[in-house]
């Protein structure tokens, strides 16, 4: 009975303690219950984080490239054509206007002829006297040498005036001024005909039928046609890009494409570079060479078919030089925009991961930069837009369409191109 009543009394006792801890006890029980009996969890899979970028395989290709120059279009020779004589002007030729084309040796003017013609008559008729008195002292001459030779006394002993001498030395000049005369007629009468000194085009007309004109008179301004040409400044940087063109003086020209706008098209002609002036601006620092185009206006070639034949390249024209220079070697040509910051290129490694490389370009132009060390052929280079580029970042390559290295060599020469490193 007491030990009865001594167990109730604990119980009651220490019941508000125990309970916590048997509820406790149970949740950790049924926790690991639950751990242990409860299902696996389903694998969610890995999402792909890859950046696609779009790659080029890189080869090894020749380039050549060029230099861009700027000039005027000019006449090989221009002239004034101004009067040696005077007189009223009769005839004018229908190719004497302002672009009238002509070509070597055509009469462009005609002067009144009457006066000088009458000169040179005048002048003959004189030269016919004066041969005349020359003959008349020889005669005499003659005459006085036999009247001496009966004196007995030797010939070198006869004064000069006894044999006449003088006076016939006096006809032999008046002869002479006379033949002098009559080529001063004949030279006036035929610059009373204005001809063409070459095949060209009239810039300027001053005169016009019935006008008279006096010596030094200004009658109009041609320029030639057979060529023109085009003073080209090319800087250092220009110089190191391009062969040595010193051959250019010696028949073997580099060939220049000009372009320019002709009524409101973009036009090309064919030049070619046949000298250099020799000599650095004082005002530019650059050497001036000068380009050469055969038969600007077409008009000395009547049998090219106009189809095949260019525009015609006017005097005056503003235009673009495009001159072939070096050619490079076992060189890569990569896009300009492929090109990062700090001249890095992005590359994609066998494992698929971005690398970055440090390269050092040795030429560009508007298309390329060239590449000659720190690549490899077949590496992939991204070419593609990307945000911010990380050394081992993955990746996901797309091949595009490799330009070949044939496309690339012609594609140069109409693009400027321009050293980034100093040739010295």
């Amino acid at each position: 009975m007491k030990t009865h009543f001594f167990k109730s009394h604990f119980f009651t006792r220490h019941s508000k303690k125990l309970l916590p801890i048997a509820i406790i006890g149970g949740a950790v029980f049924i926790s690991m219950a639950m751990n242990l009996f409860k299902p696996a969890p389903l694998m969610a899979e890995t999402p792909d984080t890859a950046v696609a970028v779009k790659t080029q395989i890189l080869q090894r290709t020749q380039a050549i490239l060029s230099v861009e120059s700027q000039g005027t279009v000019l006449p090989r020779t221009s002239t004034s054509l101004t009067s040696e004589v005077s007189g009223r002007v009769l005839r004018l030729s229908p190719h004497f206007v302002v672009g009238g084309v002509f070509k070597a040796n055509d009469v462009l003017l005609q002067l009144d002829p009457t006066d000088y013609d009458v000169a040179l008559q005048r002048a003959k008729a004189n030269l016919i006297s004066m041969n005349a008195q020359l003959t008349f002292e020889q005669a005499r001459g003659v005459q006085a040498e036999k009247e001496w030779g009966m004196t007995g006394r030797p010939a070198e002993e006869a004064p000069l005036l006894a044999l006449r001498k003088p006076y016939l030395e006096e006809a032999r000049a008046n002869v002479l001024q006379a033949e002098a005369e009559v080529k001063q007629a004949q030279l006036k009468l035929e610059r009373a005909t204005i001809r063409a000194p070459y095949a060209g085009m009239v810039a300027a007309k001053s005169v016009d039928i019935g006008q008279y004109v006096t010596v030094g008179n200004m009658l109009g301004e041609t320029f030639a046609i057979d060529f023109a040409e085009v003073r080209l400044p090319l800087t250092k940087k220009d110089l190191s890009m391009m062969n040595s063109f010193s051959d250019a003086d010696k028949k073997s020209h580099l060939e220049v494409i000009l372009r320019g706008s002709i009524d409101d098209s973009n036009q090309e002609w064919q030049a070619k570079l046949v000298r250099s002036e020799g000599v650095i601006s004082q005002q530019n620092r650059a050497l001036y060479v000068v380009a050469q185009v055969d038969d600007p206006y077409g008009k000395l070639s009547p049998g090219t078919n106009d189809a095949d034949a260019m525009s015609p390249l006017l005097m005056g024209t503003f235009v673009t030089a495009i001159i072939g220079g070096k050619t490079i070697e076992d060189a890569f040509a990569i896009p300009r925009h492929a090109l990062l910051e700090g001249s890095k290129v992005a590359l994609v490694d066998s494992d698929q991961k971005l690398q970055l490389k440090v390269v050092e370009p040795i030429f560009a132009d508007k298309e390329f930069y060239y590449i000659a060390e720190g690549l490899e052929d077949g590496a992939q280079l991204i070419v593609s837009a990307m945000g911010v580029p990380i050394a081992g970042m993955a990746v996901r390559a797309e091949p595009i369409k490799v330009v070949d290295a044939e496309a690339i060599t012609q594609a140069q020469l109409p693009n400027t191109a321009e050293p980034l490193i100093d040739a010295d």
